[in-house]
């Protein structure tokens, strides 16, 4: 790994882009004998990964496969994921003495710290002896016959080859841009809406003064949009909603369009409300809802429908339409948080345009697209790194 210092020269391979794609693909391609300039705007690289996991890095997720991710084509991932496997890429991980644990749902993160991940692909590229070009602005990509010439604020470079691994438009404030998107448009590609996907709901009114109120709450739920649903926590926020379950359908949901959440799964809250008022007749409605969740839940919940009192003082109907309620809240979000604490972006540079076996432009020849930038979108849990890593070798293992 070396640092750059001439002013002019030529490269087998140049890598727009040093996050988690980015990185690796230098590696991988450098590894096969060609010589790789890596370069970012930014002088500290690989923020995405130093921020993910809650600064540990969920990795990879031992369950990743094609139906966990969204993009206009669902069968485009299915050969690099194939191809680079996360069995793959844990052994790496192994090979490096690196400690890890699986969270749950097959989420794989570092017992230490995501920092561990960084070092591993540095050491990498240091290994395949992969140049380096931080804190270096790309100002023109212009393409004559079968080179390109990429014009920095410090060198010029002429290849045959140009991987963009510049990510999408989430986190702002670590670096994203919209540069990936205005290259592969300046080549005559299509770029499919981005939007943010994995972000908090926001609401406005009564539904968000209900969440102030419970700001810091979490139960398990179960959260669905048409015929998408997910089975994990849910987080009440000052400004909405937040946890795996929202976000992870924040991905599906369009704006205008309600979601329907089961705030306790396990029960049916109805039956249970009118049971016990034949049963309970006495026993106050709050705390008898406060034996499927947190008090302060049913408090404000029952606060929200106008019910207090005794159960043999509500009618059957009130009590129904509460348990319906809870059961089945639909809602309709105001909307998200935006790009700002979005944790992916949804859409990016069109599938059908690109060659699913190496990642390459159909549209010009000698030009790819890897990760984040592409119209390919995982789960939360670490199926997006996953989709970095195979996306990557995928191209720099034939170009």
């Amino acid at each position: 790994m070396t640092d750059m210092n001439d002013r002019m020269m030529n490269m087998d391979v140049v890598i727009i882009g040093a996050g988690a794609a980015g990185l690796f693909a230098a590696s991988i391609a450098a590894a096969r004998g060609k010589s790789v300039l890596l370069i970012d705007h930014r002088q500290k690289v690989a923020e995405k990964i130093r921020i993910s996991g809650g600064g540990r890095c969920n990795f990879t997720n031992i369950h990743s496969s094609p139906d966990h991710f969204i993009s206009n084509n669902p069968h485009f991932v299915k050969s690099a994921l194939a191809g680079y496997t996360p069995d793959d890429f844990i052994a790496l991980v192994r090979r490096y003495g690196i400690g890890f644990h699986e969270k749950k749902l097959g989420q794989l993160f570092c017992d230490d710290s995501a920092q561990d991940i960084i070092d591993m692909l540095l050491a990498e590229c240091r290994a395949a002896e992969v140049k380096l070009d931080f804190g270096t602005t790309v100002n023109a990509i212009d393409k004559s016959g079968d080179h390109f010439t990429i014009t920095t604020d410090k060198h010029v470079i002429s290849t045959p080859a140009v991987i963009i691994a510049t990510g999408g438009l989430s986190i702002p404030k670590i670096g994203a841009t919209g540069f990936g998107y205005d290259i592969a448009r300046q080549f005559g590609m299509n770029i499919i809406d981005p939007r943010p996907a994995l972000v908090p709901m926001t609401f406005t009114d009564t539904l968000k003064t209900l969440c102030a109120e419970l700001s810091g709450l979490s139960v398990e739920a179960v959260v669905r949009h048409d015929n998408i649903r997910f089975a994990e926590g849910l987080l009440f926020t000052h400004r909405g909603l937040t946890g795996p379950s929202v976000l992870q359908i924040s991905s599906y949901w369009r704006e205008g369009e309600a979601i329907n959440i089961d705030l306790v799964p396990d029960a049916n809250i109805a039956d249970a409300l009118l049971t016990a008022k034949q049963s309970s007749p006495k026993q106050i409605i709050q705390t008898h809802l406060a034996q499927f969740m947190p008090k302060r839940l049913a408090v404000e919940l029952c606060g929200l429908h106008q019910l207090s009192g005794r159960l043999t003082d509500i009618p059957n109907k009130a009590l129904a339409a509460m348990g319906a309620m809870i059961n089945q809240w639909q809602i309709k979000p105001a909307g998200t948080e935006g790009y700002r604490t979005a944790e992916v972006t949804l859409g990016g540079v069109d599938t059908a345009q690109l060659s699913s076996r190496d990642m390459q432009s159909r549209r010009c020849d000698g030009l790819y697209f890897i990760g984040e930038v592409v119209d390919v979108t995982g789960h939360l849990g670490g199926h997006n790194f996953q989709w970095a890593w195979s996306s990557a070798y995928a191209a720099a293992s034939n170009i």
